[in-house]
């Protein structure tokens, strides 16, 4: 074996020199150099001091501007409050280990950051796959009489909490369980044993297919259908200036949407099967500890993809921080007014142009434009601004 294994925990390190000691016990600098875990505590320290004010603004924004308070902006908040599970629950408790070297808090200590850390995580995988989900169901239609309302996005809201638990309970209670990871300062489920009695192998091939794949296909379902139906009408409307900008401006937010979640969860959970399926491999501390802080970051770069490019919250956020004023509202203002010029434009359609999309089934996708041109996101089809209206729904 390339690792040493304890009570609770994996040293990805052969006790063969008889160096390895318990990480809740000693420091941890045989693994890595002092140095690294200092840089890794300043990390922490950055994604502290950037993924609180973010996330924590948000919140406050919301209840101070009533106009945010809409049921397709609940899950953007539930999005934030995961941030804010992993900021106090994972970053502070990593940032004070990692500048002593080793896991001080001991095993409740583990058991604790890990089930925080995983919930703040899983809350926010899930959060963005039924974001996904949402904007499907409002803008491509599958359900002709659907209309959404509070009740659906309370709904979703509680969706991701059962899923996040169904992922951060378990290993509190015999199936698998959190040991520390990487350069041990952290700790989270256990992809390196196969201890007898906490079943670890179908608890990480439950996580893999779970909560890694079907949120994954998700996505890519959702967000490639709502591409196809924005690509359908722009087709139609190609002498339109507006609706090819906003055409592009959704396919480009798309792509960003998929390459965070990506960059998010993908190196975490191929290295994480990879440590699964070749036990007794040789593979050091670094080679956990990488992949786990580009799970982490997600708390810094997901509100600004999803909430600091809403053109409404940023307006709000900015309106805030200046006291009650927007110093660049007259611009904003200006491009609203240009907007709604060209959306009013675009929803006029004369008698010819309707005669000839009747004939090329224009209905159907005349019927799809009007629900598409009310979701401007930063003059685009993706933000949350759009209220539904019986009318489009």
């Amino acid at each position: 074996m390339n690792g040493t294994e304890g009570p609770a925990f994996y040293v990805p390190m052969s006790n063969a020199t008889g160096v390895v000691r318990s990480p809740y016990d000693y420091p941890q600098y045989y693994l890595v150099a002092p140095w690294a875990y200092a840089c890794l505590a300043a990390y922490m320290f950055f994604l502290i001091l950037t993924g609180f004010p973010v996330n924590f603004l948000t919140l406050y924004v919301t209840i101070e501007h009533k106009k945010l308070r809409t049921p397709l902006n609940y899950i953007l908040l539930n999005l934030a409050i995961s941030d804010l599970f992993m900021v106090f629950g994972g970053f502070t408790t990593t940032m004070y280990t990692s500048l002593h070297g080793y896991f001080v808090f001991g095993r409740i200590g583990c058991n604790l950051e890990g089930f925080f850390a995983t919930l703040g995580g899983e809350m926010g995988l899930w959060s963005l796959v039924v974001l996904a989900f949402e904007r499907w169901m409002v803008v491509c239609k599958p359900v002709s009489n659907f209309r959404f309302g509070e009740n659906h996005a309370i709904m979703g809201v509680a969706f991701t909490w059962v899923m996040a638990c169904s992922c951060a309970v378990p290993p509190l209670v015999g199936w698998s369980r959190y040991i520390p990871e990487g350069m041990q300062c952290s700790c989270g489920v256990d992809y390196y044993t196969r201890t007898p009695g906490i079943n670890n192998e179908s608890f990480v091939i439950y996580m893999f297919i779970v909560h890694f794949l079907i949120p994954l296909v998700v996505i890519f379902f959702c967000y490639g259908r709502l591409v196809c139906t924005v690509k359908e009408a722009a087709a139609q409307q190609q002498e339109s200036e507006t609706t090819q900008r906003a055409e592009r401006e959704v396919t480009r937010m798309v792509v960003i949407m998929v390459i965070g979640f990506l960059i998010c969860w993908l190196p975490y959970a191929g290295v994480a099967w990879y440590i699964f399926t070749h036990q007794g491999s040789e593979f050091g501390p670094v080679f956990m500890t990488l992949p786990a802080f580009f799970a982490k970051t997600a708390a810094v770069y997901n509100p600004c993809i999803y909430i600091c490019m809403n053109k409404q919250f940023r307006q709000c956020m900015i309106t805030t921080l200046c006291c009650g004023k927007n110093p660049f509202e007259e611009e904003e203002g200006a491009s609203t007014t240009a907007s709604k010029t060209e959306a009013s434009s675009v929803s006029s359609v004369s008698p010819a142009e309707a005669q000839w999309l009747s004939r090329a089934n224009g209905k159907r996708v005349l019927a799809q434009f009007g629900r598409l041109r009310q979701l401007p996101f930063s003059r685009s089809l993706l933000d949350q601004n759009w209220q539904p209206e019986s009318s489009v729904l």
